[in-house]
């Protein structure tokens, strides 16, 4: 049953919109299987969220991308966790990564200004206790997100590292 889970996991994570018919003719099983599979996955928490992407600068909206570097001060017993469980509750932040490197944190965040990426900076993240510092970077264009070329008109077809 290992198998069917990551043949499942695999198949939703390059299209959301496989129905459980359409991955059991895939994988060769029954789409009961598929169906009682993926409500395990979600049960489990392994499926958290299915999403689209979305190529923004395709919706006439404008939206400010930045990656924020974070310098943490570890907090006694808990790490870096209780800084990050702060910074996730904000409705601007979209992820949040503990990272090796210079950095302790990269948080990304969307907003319609680069004011609001500031304000979010200087009001929201520097006020948060043991944040030693921030470095923010704004996303001026995107070329790939997940695994998908947002230049290519035509269906997108990944170079697979398996073939």
């Amino acid at each position: 049953m290992e198998k069917l889970r990551k043949n499942i996991l695999n198949l939703l994570q390059d299209d959301a919109r496989y129905t459980p018919a359409k991955i059991a003719t895939l994988v060769g099983v029954d789409e009961a299987a598929v169906a009682k599979e993926i409500a395990a996955l979600e049960n489990d928490g392994i499926i958290v969220k299915y999403s689209a992407i979305v190529n923004t600068e395709k919706t006439g909206e404008d939206f400010v991308d930045a990656l924020i570097e974070i310098k943490v001060n570890p907090q006694p017993r808990s790490g870096y966790d209780a800084i990050a469980e702060q910074i996730i509750r904000f409705d601007e932040v979209k992820d949040v990564y503990l990272m090796s490197g210079a950095f302790d944190l990269i948080v990304t965040i969307e907003a319609r200004t680069i004011r609001e990426v500031a304000l979010f900076v200087s009001d929201k993240l520097s006020v948060i206790e043991g944040i030693k510092g921030a470095s923010t970077h704004f996303i001026l264009k995107k070329y790939k997100e997940s695994g998908v070329n947002l230049q290519n008109e035509e269906k997108n077809n990944r170079i697979s590292l398996h073939e």
